[in-house]
């Protein structure tokens, strides 16, 4: 090695040691006699020592030609510090530097690499390279190897088995676009890139691998946001001859033992909650858990009485927030114009304060008196001091609206704290969802999952109300994880792709290598995938994984630092028989 310590490591125990450390030049201070630099590697900084007078005249003009990110090997004495660092693992002592070779010249850089940084996000993606070497980020990829290292501890003490599937599969209809792959050796065909080793996975349960595992790259050409990239990660389990307790079971552990082993903290038991249940008292089949705020309807208490707006909703409902009829007129005002934008799509705001003397204050005092209000106020166990707000229309638009605005206030008040963590299992979501554009049944998460083996009879009559054998772990109302027990049988798989419109020769050109291989014993199995960019962003509580990623792409799905998606030679197009007939709008 070049080095005999890194810039991390020493402590007052080396004091007069003779080491060699090699990094970055992170920062000069040039006081005329005397100079620090501060030398950065991955592991830390360590601060060195020049004085005119002492330091070699010729060393003292090398460290003066030194810049910012210039590579160096630096040998010298280690000293204690007259003037300790407290903020730095290395802050009681100092280099004397007897010597500096300059390893590789640097310009200066775009942006400056420290903590607090003045690149914008554009930027620090074009130099990518170069964020990777400020701490905040390099920690973020270290949180993110730690993950990745507890998970294989985990399962591999569970017994699972991790084997790589291939990544260049098949293309299905059902999810999200594939990104397709030319074929050179068989024109006018084409590979995928896989959404998920789903199929691959089930076939490996009919192999008789009863307990698999991946941390596997997945790929989606979907539009992106801050949680989302074209190529992103995840954890893909599946087991054998198991219930969906067993699953939740076994992955509770998974999550618990992550939390304990990367975060510190002993985790909960994780409750469960129904799909139906989430949807009526969250408006959201990933409800934030950290605080309470639960929905209340109010359609028995708040209709006739003259009140057009309610009169004519499917729901009224509301949520009651704890502490807030101190609200200004002003800052309801700004309610009111959040639930009425076009994303969440309210028509207005009811609110209803419980004054601290005991009365009631609401928006509709024409419609409803101190009686009536009191009623609603039951609806919420609400208290005095607290404030109602109300939303009224459609079903499924108002829970929804009413969701984000549950979020929005919790938010404002304080209580979606990242540094607590709340789980939750939601479990016994639909199987199918009708989509009114293609006028067919699709599967709410995909074909492979099994009904509930109670609802199957309802399949062939009421297939709405079948209830899928499904399962979605929510952390801080986030998704993290989801799955489900499988179908393992001919029948009912081609059954269900029947629902989902596909017409036999379809369904066997598409999936019949795994309908072929429940003919020859497959045992019953499940599985579950936790995304695990996601996961860790989470534990890094950061809003967006990209820095747990270590090249990632934009909102538009461009590596900016090497300029890709990108053309291609027309020799490459014509090998591949692809023709490109002017730019694609």
């Amino acid at each position: 090695m070049l080095r005999t310590h890194t810039c991390g490591e020493l402590r007052i125990t080396d004091v007069n040691k003779t080491v060699v450390l090699t990094g970055w030049v992170q920062r000069l201070r040039d006081k005329g006699s005397l100079m620090w630099i501060d030398l950065r590697d991955r592991y830390g900084i360590t601060q060195l020592f020049l004085e005119e007078g002492k330091t070699d005249a010729a060393l003292l003009k090398a460290a003066r030609a030194l810049g910012r990110e210039f590579v160096v090997k630096v040998e010298g004495t280690v000293a204690e510090r007259v003037s300790k660092n407290a903020n730095i693992a290395t802050g009681d002592i100092e280099l004397k530097v007897t010597n500096i070779d300059v390893l590789n010249a640097a310009k200066l850089p775009p942006f400056t690499i420290e903590d607090e940084t003045d690149g914008g996000d554009d930027l620090r993606m074009k130099y990518r390279y170069l964020d990777l070497r400020r701490n905040p980020v390099r920690e973020s990829l270290l949180l993110r190897h730690k993950v990745a290292q507890q998970t294989r501890s985990y399962l591999d003490s569970q017994n699972f088995i991790e084997v790589e599937t291939p990544v260049l599969i098949k293309s299905t209809p059902e999810g999200a676009r594939d990104f397709v792959v030319p074929s050179r050796m068989n024109p006018g065909e084409f590979y995928a890139l896989p959404q998920s080793p789903q199929t691959f996975k089930q076939l490996l349960m009919v192999s008789g691998f009863d307990r698999y595992y991946q941390i596997v790259k997945c790929f989606r050409d979907e539009d992106l946001r801050a949680d989302r990239q074209p190529e992103f990660t995840q954890i893909d389990c599946e087991m054998s001859f198991v219930t969906q307790e067993d699953i939740l079971t076994t992955f509770e552990g998974l999550i618990r033992h992550l939390f304990k082993t990367v975060k510190g903290i002993e985790l909960k038991e994780v409750p469960h909650m129904t799909y139906a249940d989430a949807m009526k008292y969250y408006g959201s089949d990933k409800p934030d858990t950290r605080f309470e705020m639960k929905f209340a309807e109010l359609n028995d208490v708040a209709q006739g009485k003259g009140f057009g707006v309610f009169d004519s909703a499917e729901l009224v409902v509301g949520i009651c927030a704890k502490g807030c009829a101190s609200y200004t007129r002003k800052q309801l005002d700004e309610l009111t114009d959040f639930v009425k934008k076009p994303q969440i799509g309210a028509k207005g705001l009811v609110y209803v304060r419980c004054e601290t003397n005991g009365t009631f204050k609401s928006s509709v005092d024409k419609f409803f008196d101190e009686i009536e209000l009191s009623r609603f106020a039951q609806k919420f166990n609400a208290e005095p001091g607290d404030l109602l707000l109300i939303l009224a229309g459609e079903k499924d638009k108002t829970r929804k609206a009413l969701s984000e605005l549950r979020l929005h206030v919790a938010s404002q008040v304080g209580l979606r704290d990242k540094n607590k963590f709340a789980a939750l299992w939601v479990i016994d979501f639909p199987l199918l969802e009708w989509n009114e554009e293609t006028n067919r049944w699709h599967a709410m998460h995909h074909p492979f999952t099994s009904p509930k083996p109670e609802d199957m009879p309802k399949l062939q009559s009421h297939p709405g109300e079948v209830r899928a054998n499904a399962y979605d772990m929510v952390l801080n109302g986030i998704e993290i994880g989801g799955g489900s027990i499988r179908i393992h049988d001919r029948n009912t798989q081609q059954l269900m792709f029947k629902k989902l419109g596909f017409t036999e020769e379809e369904a066997q050109k598409q999936f019949g290598f795994l309908m072929d291989a429940f003919e020859f014993g497959a045992p019953p199995h499940g599985g579950i995938a936790f995304g695990f960019d996601r996961l860790c962003s989470l534990f890094g509580g950061a809003e967006s994984i990209r820095d747990f990623i270590a090249f990632p792409k934009n909102n538009a799905g461009r590596d900016t630092m090497i300029d890709t998606p990108s053309t291609i030679s027309q020799e490459q197009l014509n090998e591949l028989g692809i023709a490109v007939k002017g730019t694609i709008k």
